[in-house]
């Protein structure tokens, strides 16, 4: 197990969790909505991971021999808990089947330490007709790691060691760094010289800068700070017809941005093994309030007007009533504020109330100044500011979901999100064909599933969705999330909303993607993979469905 002390929590050997917290129970609050809201479900038991054994490896003693010239003995991993961990990512769908012994895994791992054995273990693959699955953080929850649909043996390259900074250029705010860097590491290696990357996706304690790129992350800041392809200037990328870097300087305009060939290109078209980031001065205060809005639509009301006068947050959080209501239960003001929170709400008989977070970055002087203009949006939205503290608890909070979704899996209740963005005429009615496709889907004839929803990002022509989702587990959980998540899905597409905003497409989303970018985008794609990765080496099945290169007619 390996402790981030700074986070207050360790990241468990055992994948079939998320981690371990310091709540190794749910809270009494919790317990209560459950039962009321979703039903008491039942806990089923489940296998120690350290008595589970992979598959043999497909791989024989020449072949691995072959992979430890590359990168050395001790850099090749073939045992079973290696093998295990590095199968499949974090969606429910991969916890599941962690959880139920049934995890595919690669037959072996490598742990290269330079762009030059990446090189060579991608030539090693298309000589030996393995697959080569690259492997960050782990964090996919869009099945973007998972092996079990292809057909042949699997490397799955981790760029765990590609995890030092290469270069600063402080003049320019540059930083190069290795693929393998993670979040809070970059922002320990950055501090002392006043600097920062300001990227904090949910994730943000386990993926690393190459699957921020590789999916076109965003974080909770990235209303402020822009989404992680806003942050990259450039790439190093191995492919199996050579290595390629992208991103000149940002401004350039010699012919398209080949950036954008590999930004979210999830390890199909090469293996990312540097990034170029874009760094800004450390804020020297941030500020976060809650607000409550009489209603939804005021809510999106307020954050348009907040983004399209330029006057938005950082960070801009609203939830709908069904997450107000439980955010509230679980963190909501207490004493004197939950006095006058119930005064507001009863004189202007709201029923439904919503919660905003609303959060600033920069000095004190800039903070105040945001905040002032902000106001104008907000009053006319008839929102009343809940103070500080509760801003404070999210903030505390902010990465704490994934551990309680550990929690609630233990006691037997299926829980899982998804996301997607669309533009502001579009948001009220997509949020409506999403809750009701899940609550269509997952009804068990008890008072669940309870679907909940927040606006996470907001531009200035869209916004983006966030969905949970929590309902009883069934006998065969894993296909009662596939029917669910279809008929997401197809809600989604229907009512004119991306398939993905910031959790990329993976094998998941991929029976959707021609809907988003059409027959011709498809082929486009198809193409650049035949150019860079003719044999199809590079994570089959990813982005694109097909495992194999298409039939030449």
């Amino acid at each position: 197990m390996t402790q981030d002390t700074a986070m207050g929590f360790a990241i468990d050997s055992d994948p079939t969790r998320w981690g371990v917290s310091a709540t190794s129970v749910l809270p009494a609050p919790a317990r209560d909505f459950l039962a009321r809201e979703v039903g008491i479900a039942t806990g089923r038991p489940q296998p120690q991971w350290d008595e589970l054994v992979a598959p043999a490896s497909r791989l024989d003693g020449d072949a691995l021999a072959g992979l430890r010239a590359i990168v050395g003995a001790e850099h090749l991993l073939v045992d079973d808990g290696a093998r295990l961990r590095h199968g499949g990512g974090l969606s429910y769908l991969d916890i599941v089947a962690r959880r139920q012994g049934a995890i595919v895994p690669p037959d072996a791992v490598a742990l290269p330490g330079s762009s030059a054995e990446v090189v060579r273990l991608l030539a090693w693959c298309e000589a030996n007709g393995v697959a080569a699955v690259t492997f960050g953080g782990g964090t996919s929850v869009v099945g973007g790691l998972r092996t079990g649909g292809i057909d042949r043996p699997v490397l799955a390259v981790a760029t765990t060691r590609l995890d030092e900074i290469l270069d600063i250029d402080e003049e320019s705010r540059l930083v190069r760094v290795g693929a393998g860097m993670t979040g809070p590491r970059l922002e320990r290696l950055l501090s002392p010289r006043g600097l920062t990357l300001g990227h904090y996706p949910q994730s943000w304690h386990r993926a690393n800068l190459g699957g921020y790129a590789a999916t076109r992350s965003a974080g909770q800041s990235s209303t402020g700070y822009g989404r992680s392809d806003a942050m990259i200037e450039g790439v190093r990328v191995v492919t199996p017809r050579g290595e390629i870097e992208v991103g000149k300087v940002a401004a350039s305009a010699a012919g398209p941005d080949l950036r954008g060939v590999f930004l979210g290109s999830e390890g199909v078209f090469g293996i990312i093994t540097e990034v170029l980031v874009r760094v800004r001065a450390r804020p020297a205060s941030s500020s976060y309030t809650g607000i409550i809005f009489p209603d939804y639509e005021s809510g999106l009301t307020a954050l348009r007007g907040l983004v399209q006068g330029r006057v938005a947050p950082d960070v801009v959080r609203l939830s709908d009533p069904q997450e107000t209501a439980v955010t509230l239960a679980m963190s909501g003001p207490s004493g004197r504020s939950a006095d006058v929170l119930e005064k507001y709400l009863g004189l202007r008989k709201v029923s439904e109330p919503c919660l905003a977070i609303l959060g600033w970055d920069g000095t004190r002087a800039t903070i105040g100044a945001r905040r002032l203009e902000a106001q104008p949006a907000l009053r006319a939205a008839g929102a009343v500011s809940l103070g500080s503290k509760v801003g404070r608890a999210w903030a505390h909070g902010r990465f704490d979901g994934p551990f309680l979704r550990d929690l609630l899996i233990d006691e037997g209740y299926l829980v899982e999100t998804l996301e997607t963005a669309a533009h502001w005429s579009k948001v009220p009615a997509l949020r409506h064909a999403v809750q009701a496709a899940l609550r269509g889907s997952l009804a068990d004839g008890g008072p669940g599933p309870y679907v909940m929803c927040h606006v996470s990002h907001v531009y200035e022509t869209s916004a983006s969705l966030y969905f949970t989702v929590i309902a009883r587990q069934t006998d065969d959980t894993a296909d009662q999330w596939r029917q669910a998540k279809t008929a997401a899905m197809d809600a989604i597409v229907a009512s004119g909303g991306t398939i993905t905003h910031h959790h990329a497409v993976g094998r998941d989303h991929a029976p959707w993607l021609a809907d988003e970018i059409g027959d011709l985008g498809m082929d486009v794609l198809r193409a650049v993979k035949s150019t860079l990765d003719p044999a199809w080496v590079l994570n089959p099945g990813a982005l694109l469905s097909e495992v194999a290169p298409p039939a030449t007619p």
